[in-house]
């Protein structure tokens, strides 16, 4: 039993982003600025396609544009929110304003990133992000040990 957390802690060693939007630039944008790093990054162009990956692969961060077609970013924060492992959803948007950086969040979002992408602004939001989870899921395997 003190495995499992062991192996959910050793694999989140490596970021893993899924970048969902139904715009293809966004991707080629993300994958610009995350393309020369050992982060390894998946997309998905709606909501069905990122819950698949997120059924698929171990996911750290998650990317997603404030309006899908069909569904809105909220939908995707919901089933993340049902994860036992839940990756840190960043919202983006063109329009990112304070009225959305608050609503998401109030609603459990990591953080907004406004477009065109910014690459500090990505890189800063995303090690954060990660570190967030990767803090979150670490600290079981320390109260296990401790208590061993």
């Amino acid at each position: 039993m003190r495995h499992q957390p062991e192996i959910a802690a050793n694999r989140t060693e490596t970021v893993t982003v899924l970048s969902v939007s139904p715009l293809e630039d966004d991707h080629a944008s993300l994958q610009a600025i995350i393309g020369h790093s050992t982060w390894m990054m998946f997309k998905a162009d709606c909501h069905s396609a990122a819950l698949a990956v997120l059924r698929q692969h171990d996911i750290s961060v998650v990317l997603c544009e404030r309006d899908l077609k069909p569904g809105k970013w909220t939908d995707l924060l919901d089933h993340i929110h049902n994860l036992p492992y839940r990756p840190s959803l960043i919202v983006t948007s063109r329009l990112a304003d304070e009225r959305l950086w608050a609503e998401a969040l109030n609603m459990g979002a990591w953080d907004v990133l406004a477009k065109p992408f910014d690459r500090t602004d990505v890189l800063r939001s995303v090690k954060a992000a990660w570190q967030h989870r990767h803090d979150q899921i670490q600290m079981p395997v320390g109260m296990l040990k401790a208590a061993s």
